[in-house]
């Protein structure tokens, strides 16, 4: 079998065990390791000790006596929500309010965006920047965004290489003022299963080699981002790969 003949086999492991909400296997597996790399490449400090405490009891402890951000488990617990949305809806065509759903998941419960007066599951109200990049302005975002999704949605059976394109000119547009990265990868995520790709999880320790492939794509060279994501697609492939037949084969036989 090729890697994208096991994708009905993992869309069907994550849906049946997220409607049990079985923690065991394929989906707590992927929850915990999508979760805890996405948000760390955002500066999380938690753990991927703390994240699976905290996705398993909805309690968390410190390690070491290390302090512990309100934040990063506000975060953390979004993005659990967040992805049973995109879990949900996998196989809906790519709108406008669903990328906002999947924004308001992520940041609804996090106080310091209130405090700061960030839109959540809207788009940004004031200008922000990626290094030393400007992102779109407020007022261009959504005439972007509708372009963005009409050249997409065009597309009768997106590849890779479509998926990567979009990310890349996902993130340099950055609609959201914060919890772009990950709205964007949850983003990358779905489209994988809803085109029968196999999906990929973009590991925390490879995110300098992530974010010059991304800057590589947005000035025009985007083979480099499409290695980069296929090898992370093999990763997440041979990490779960064991996992998604042996649970298989129990369903044959029950």
């Amino acid at each position: 079998m090729k890697i994208n003949d096991y994708v009905p086999m993992l869309i069907n492991r994550l849906i049946i065990e997220f409607a049990k909400y079985d923690r065991s296997s394929v989906y707590g597996e992927t929850q915990r390791h999508l979760a805890y790399n996405s948000n760390r490449i955002e500066g999380s400090n938690l753990s991927y000790n703390q994240v699976s405490i905290l996705f398993a009891t909805k309690t968390i402890v410190s390690d070491n006596k290390q302090l512990i951000r309100t934040k990063d488990v506000e975060e953390m617990n979004g993005h659990f929500v967040m992805f049973n949305n995109m879990l949900k809806t996998y196989n809906q065509e790519l709108t406008e309010d669903l990328i906002k759903s999947y924004h308001y998941d992520l940041k609804i419960g996090v106080f310091e965006d209130k405090a700061n007066g960030y839109p959540v599951g809207q788009y940004k109200n004031r200008g922000n920047r990626v290094s030393d990049i400007m992102t779109s302005s407020p007022e261009e975002v959504p005439q972007k965004m509708q372009q963005l999704l009409s050249w997409y949605n065009k597309i009768k059976t997106p590849t890779i290489e479509d998926i990567a394109k979009f990310h890349a000119k996902y993130e340099a547009i950055h609609p959201f003022q914060d919890g772009n990265g990950r709205t964007g990868r949850i983003i990358m995520f779905k489209e994988c299963l809803k085109n029968n790709i196999f999906p990929f999880i973009i590991e925390d320790a490879k995110k300098a080699n992530y974010y010059e492939c991304l800057h590589q794509a947005q000035s025009g060279s985007i083979k480099p981002l499409i290695t980069f994501l296929e090898e992370e697609q093999q990763v997440y492939f041979n990490s779960i790969k064991d996992l998604i037949c042996e649970s298989s084969t129990n369903d044959n036989k029950e």
